[in-house]
Order: C-alpha cells, then sequence, then structure tokens
C-alpha cells in the first residue's frame, strides 16, 4: 500500500487489522525481514518548505534523497552528516528516502565533525500506530521546541511512528576538501594515527581505515582553499612519512566508498555494524581474530564505527561478536545475512533490562497494538483487535 498523503496515512493505520511492514524506498528492507502488510511512504514527497538563508529545509519523508541534494545543491548547500547509500551494500534496488535515512539515524563519515543524522532534525510530523497525526518541534531553528521528541523518532525504525514531514538543518557546501592517504597501516597504527589527528585543532572531517586490502587509512579536510591546503599540510607535517595527498573529486570519490561501505558490497559475506569507543576499536577485532573468526573490517569516525564482514554460516558469527562488543563497550547490528542467519539473530544488541523495559514502554504508548514493524528492535506481534 502506498498512502499519497498523510491523511490516507493515517486512515490506513487505524483501520490495519495486522502488522504492517514500513518501508521508506525499500534499500534498507534486508536488515531484517518484517512480516506483515507492506506499507510505502514513497508517497509524500514534496519540498513543503526552504529557506536558504535560515539553513532549513522541510521536506515530506518520502522525498528521495536524491531530490533534496539536487534542490540543496542548487543553492550551494547540503546534508552535512553524509548519508549513506544502502543499495549496494544490501543488494538492494529502489529509492533512498529522507525519511527513511532519519528513521534509522543514517550518518556517515562527516559524523566525526557535523553530528549524526539526529543532531540536524529541527522537527517531524509522524503518524503513531493509532494513526494519530503528531508534531513536534519547529520547522526553522529559532523557532524549535520538543526537541527530546524528534530525537527520539531518529533511528526508531519505524516502531514508534511513521515519518511524514521532517525538517533539517543544512549547511553550506565547502568550497575545497583534501585527503591524506597513507597505504600499509597496520589496524592498531592507523586507528592511533587518526585519533591523534581528531584530537589536532584541524577540523578533520573524516577519518577511516579498511584492515584489509593494503590497510588504506583515509583523513579529510574541508572548509576554504587556502585554510584547506594549510591544514593539510601541518597534518600531513606531523604523520610519518609516506602520506599522499588528493583532492576535489578524487577526494569526494574515496569518502562515498567509505560511505557507502563499498568494500563489503557484492559479496557472500554477513555484515556487521559495530558502534564502540574508538580506542578499543583494534583489540575488539583482534580478539574476534584470535578466536577464529575470520573478517574483513572498514574502520570509520577514527574507530568508534566498524563494519564487519564475516562468513554467512552458522549464527553469522554473532556470538563471538557480541560476546566481544559487551567486553569493549558498544552495540553491534547485524545488517546483512541470509534469512535463516536473520530468522536465529536479533539485529540489535539486546539490551539491559532496565533500558529494555523502558524501550517497551515508548513501544506501547506510541503502537498500542504492536502493529509498526513489529520485533525490529526486539517487541513481539501482539493481537491486533479489529
Amino acid at each position: 500500500m502506498g498512502p499519497a498523503n498523510e491523511t490516507e496515512l493515517a486512515e490506513l493505520i487505524r483501520g490495519a487489522n495486522g502488522p504492517l511492514d514500513l518501508r521508506g524506498g525499500g534499500t534498507r528492507v534486508a536488515w531484517r525481514p518484517v512480516r506483515g502488510e507492506v506499507v510505502s511512504a514513497a508517497g509524500l514527497s514534496g519540498v513543503h518548505l526552504y529557506e536558504p538563508g535560515a539553513l532549513t529545509l522541510v521536506v515530506g519523508a518520502g522525498t528521495p534523497v536524491a531530490e533534496v541534494e539536487r534542490v540543496l545543491a542548487e543553492k550551494g548547500q547540503r546534508l552535512a552528516f553524509e548519508p549513506m547509500d544502502a543499495r549496494g551494500l544490501m543488494g538492494t534496488d529502489g529509492v533512498p528516502t529522507i525519511g527513511g535515512v532519519i528513521a534509522a539515524n543514517v550518518s556517515g563519515p562527516r559524523r566525526v565533525q557535523a553530528g549524526a543524522a539526529r543532531d540536524v532534525l529541527l522537527g517531524v510530523r509522524f503518524v503513531d500506530g493509532a494513526g494519530q497525526v503528531v508534531k513536534n518541534g519547529g520547522r526553522v531553528m529559532k523557532n524549535v521546541t520538543g526537541y527530546d521528541l524528534v530525537k527520539l523518532m531518529a533511528g526508531s525504525f519505524g516502531t514508534l511512528g511513521v515519518l511524514t514531514e521532517v525538517a533539517l538543518k543544512v549547511m553550506a557546501v565547502p568550497q575545497a576538501e583534501a585527503t591524506l592517504v597513507a597505504r600499509g597501516l597496520g589496524t592498531a597504527e592507523a586507528l592511533t594515527t587518526l585519533r591523534a589527528a581528531l584530537a589536532t585543532p584541524f577540523d578533520v572531517s573524516g577519518a577511516a581505515h579498511a584492515g584489509f586490502g593494503g590497510g588504506e587509512t583515509l583523513l579529510r579536510v574541508e572548509g576554504m582553499a587556502g585554510s584547506v591546503a594549510y591544514r593539510a599540510e601541518r597534518l600531513r607535517a606531523g604523520l610519518c612519512a609516506g602520506w599522499d595527498l588528493v583532492e576535489g573529486a578524487e577526494s569526494a570519490a574515496l569518502w562515498r566508498a567509505v560511505r557507502d561501505v563499498a568494500a563489503l558490497a557484492g559479496r557472500g559475506e554477513a555484515v556487521w555494524r559495530i558502534s564502540t569507543v574508538p580506542g578499543r576499536a583494534a583489540g575488539l577485532t583482534a580478539a574476534l581474530a584470535a578466536g577464529g573468526l575470520g573478517h574483513r573490517a572498514l574502520y570509520d569516525w577514527g574507530g568508534g564505527l566498524i563494519w564487519l564482514g564475516v562468513p554467512a554460516e552458522g549464527d553469522g558469527g554473532a556470538a563471538a561478536i557480541r560476546a566481544a562488543v559487551q567486553a569493549a563497550g558498544g552495540h553491534a547490528t547485524l545488517v546483512r545475512a541470509p534469512e535463516a542467519i536473520h530468522d536465529r539473530v536479533p539485529m540489535f544488541q539486546p539490551q539491559a533490562a532496565g533500558i529494555e523495559r523502558l524501550a517497551a514502554g515508548l513501544r506501547a504508548r506510541f503502537d498500542p497494538r504492536g502493529i509498526l514493524n513489529p520485533g525490529l528492535m526486539g517487541g513481539r506481534t501482539r493481537e491486533v483487535a479489529a
């Protein structure tokens, strides 16, 4: 089903007599199959308000990300949090939508500088599980209230409500960008270097390392051309020898590949997304290797984010990975795996009892019948009154 507007969506949800599988553009559907009647929010599209001078954009949740980026580019602006395109990694088609990006809190390499998707979210409209239209926050930065509910919707994966409109803070496109590239560094050395660079005053906007295929290590700076040149040279002067400098389109291409996890696309591996303390990332993956779990790892955010490809067999490495993550601190999300593994392994890291009670209480408040993407965040499908 594809409602064309918010009113139709609210009526559809009120009249639902079973679970609903909520989707934006369908590019992340393989993250965790939800069994229910498919409802697409792709029809809820369009630019509702754009004030370049106020750095504010309000759009329908079903608006394609490419359309959002085109509109912003005409005014020399962009989404600073650098949302990924998951189609290559997930082996899906469809069109990424801004509502799907916000619902999953999808944040790319620039998060280390610009913050996450939820940090640029000013306001939302959504339909809850009872079919009620809810709005929270504001449309411009000077008139934002109720931030808590706005933040809650980012990363809720549609389990609290179906986004119909989002208001976003946007930023200017910088004049220049440059990336320092090193090859052959070991993971521990590379991540130590990235953390040191992030601690400098040179405003690093990307810090990534591939722990396979030659070990490419990347550091990015952006801004006015003169400032970029100065900061890149100062950074390179403080690093070990052997760092190359790439600029412009070549630099941008490197970071699109990091953003979209291109190195793990098109392969038969199970893929995990691990968030942890950056200083513990190398030890975490070393412990997995010592325990016999072969893997390929892409590190972003200076080590705070690890994309891990492991053999797609057994439990997809779940027991070993979640034990290692629990010891290191953080959480592991099963992003891509055969259905047989997804059916046995929860997508998200199990939460502490107190946090899970709080989360379950929120789901019960916003979705009392348990029909919105049931089971995705740990909740169970409940009987739906006709």
